[in-house]
């Protein structure tokens, strides 16, 4: 069996973070959300793996290698613009063969990965499986009917009114008989090949399609406020790791990860949170829930449930909750409050 990472979208809801890196590999818990995709594939016992790129791809390549580092060999399939899903399973038609394949959304996080959807697909007999999440608000996602016998009956994208409350997330398995579907749809009113209109068109013609439901959490991090959910989780499941250096008039308290090159001086750390390489937590109050990019500066300050990345310094903050703050941008301020969404390399003053 394959996997088919699709990483060529370009992230718009994500703005202004995906203006500047791929929406793939913005970092969860200071990791590439893609990572846990990867991770979540070689865990279920797949190693052949092919990732669909776009404009973005030099940033994947470097961020993945060749896959060796995960026990993955990785080929890149170049998509020339976004088209929809479907249009990712028909650019890879001569990387997938005639194999049996899974189908990953590269900026999804399974936190119980999807080893239970790739076994029960091999010995199911199907031609595709959907491994689906109870949601409630239906009308942002492709929803599954689903009957008594856990046969998906049929499908419906972005839902006016209820039909079910059955999300498809961003995991399926297929058979080779996926490529005709694929190449029997037409696009659709948005220009692309949805790969709903490819299941449907399996289920309308016969082919059996089951449902897999999702057992842990799921998360799409294609919105802020998702993102920021998907750390905070991540960032709960973390163990305890202090190898930087911490001065005797800090406190680290519960799930604190330190990076060896990371440094905490007169700082009181409350789990979870994570330290990265070359980070400084100086004269400050953070966490809990908060990651702290490499080589950023958190001075004076209080800091909680954030996202910090790469090289952005925060100082003289005394309640900053709820944030990303982008790579290499500045927040100053006096003894204040704050929730900020501020794009690489900028500024803001909190007063007050």
């Amino acid at each position: 069996m394959k996997a088919l990472v699709l990483a060529g979208g370009k992230g718009t809801r994500l703005r202004p973070f995906s203006d500047s890196t791929a929406k793939q590999l913005v970092p969860v818990a200071n990791k590439p959300v893609l990572l846990y995709g990867l991770e979540a594939i070689a865990a279920a016992g797949i190693t052949e793996v092919g990732i669909v790129v776009g404009d973005r791809g030099a940033e994947i390549r470097a961020a993945v290698g060749d896959g060796a580092r995960l026990g993955l060999r990785v080929s890149y399939l170049t998509q020339d613009r976004p088209a929809g899903l479907a249009h990712g399973v028909q650019i890879a038609r001569d990387f997938l063969g005639d194999d049996d394949f899974v189908m990953y959304l590269g900026d999804n996080v399974f936190t119980d990965g999807i080893g239970d959807l790739v076994a029960r697909f091999l010995t199911g007999g199907c031609a595709s499986m959907l491994l689906l999440a109870k949601v409630e608000d239906t009308s942002e996602y492709g929803i599954a009917v689903v009957d008594g016998q856990g046969r998906v009956s049929g499908l419906v994208e972005k839902p006016e009114r209820s039909v079910s409350d059955l999300a498809v997330t961003g995991a399926y398995a297929f058979s080779p008989a996926i490529h005709e579907a694929v190449r029997a749809i037409r696009p659709s009113a948005r220009g692309e090949l949805e790969i709903t209109d490819a299941v449907r068109w399996l289920v309308d013609n016969g082919h059996h399609v089951r449902a897999e439901m999702c057992t842990g959490y799921w998360r799409d991090t294609g919105r802020i406020d998702d993102w920021l959910d998907c750390d905070r989780t991540i960032l709960d499941t973390v163990e305890r790791d202090v190898r930087g250096q911490v001065d005797a008039e800090s406190v680290l308290l519960g799930q604190v990860v330190v990076d060896p090159t990371a440094r905490v001086v007169r700082s009181r750390v409350t789990g979870p949170v994570v330290v990265g390489a070359g980070a400084t937590l100086r004269d400050a109050d953070v966490g809990p829930h908060l990651s702290v990019g490499p080589h950023s500066l958190v001075e004076r300050s209080a800091v909680a449930r954030s996202v910090l990345l790469e090289r952005s310094t925060v100082s003289g903050v005394r309640g900053l909750t709820d944030s990303i703050i982008g790579r290499g941008a500045q927040v100053h301020g006096t003894r204040s409050t704050a929730t900020l969404i501020l794009g690489d390399a900028g500024t803001a003053t909190v007063t007050g």
